[in-house]
């Protein structure tokens, strides 16, 4: 799909002009030899700047605004994703969001039990337009998150895709890409949410967004 406006777009989740986010962005335009560069950086400071966790609000457009992200200091995959994409925007890359299911066969067994599977629907990742050419990144899991777990750790250099693999760098099964839902320039999020409650359950989901209300964490 060629470039459009909209892949560039500021909007009241992708805050392009935020001072949090120009505050992570301006320096990396000054530093970067180039395009190419520039989206290396980009990635790896949206990938470690915010620590990877599925315990946050999600259930709000407000949840997934960049700006949001980065006051809190944590996020799961999709306000990472919008993150990645807020700053590549930001940069004059333009950027979109994808989004999958994906089973995780090496998800931390107690958000197994709490999910019922490790099956991750409406998973999601970005994807970036560097030098005529729309390349994946998956910034959701940290370095800190990575080592602790023994997880590999993606590299997005600019120049080809980086969405986690099918095995680890022992060789034992991984990510498994099991349906495409789309690319967008916004969060979806009633599709979102409803495909949740059609995958874990609308009790269970309920549950989960009224812990952040009070201030509890559900596991």
């Amino acid at each position: 799909m060629a470039d459009s406006p909209d892949h560039l777009a500021a909007s009241d989740i992708f805050e392009t002009g935020h001072p949090r986010v120009r505050h992570l962005v301006d320096p990396l335009l000054e530093a970067a030899a180039g395009e190419v560069d520039l989206a290396r950086r980009i990635f790896e400071r949206a990938r470690d700047a915010v620590a990877y966790s599925p315990y946050v609000p999600f259930s709000d457009r407000v949840h997934y605004r960049a700006s949001t992200t980065l006051e809190r200091g944590r996020g799961y995959c999709v306000q990472k994703a919008v993150l990645l994409v807020t700053m590549a925007r930001a940069a004059g890359i333009p950027g979109r969001l994808v989004f999958v299911d994906m089973r995780n066969h090496q998800a931390p067994p107690h958000l197994v039990r709490l999910l019922g599977t490790n099956l991750f629907t409406w998973h999601c990742y970005a994807r970036l337009l560097i030098r005529s050419r729309w390349l994946d990144a998956t910034p959701a899991f940290d370095r800190a998150i990575c080592e602790e777990h023994q997880l590999p750790l993606l590299r997005f250099d600019g120049q080809s895709s980086a969405i986690f693999p099918a095995r680890d760098d022992l060789g034992r099964p991984y990510a498994e890409y099991t349906a495409h839902h789309g690319v967008f320039d916004d969060v979806p999020l009633g599709p979102m949410l409803s495909a949740w409650n059609r995958a874990y359950g609308a009790e269970k989901v309920n549950r989960w967004r009224r812990s952040f209300l009070t201030g509890a964490r559900t596991e």
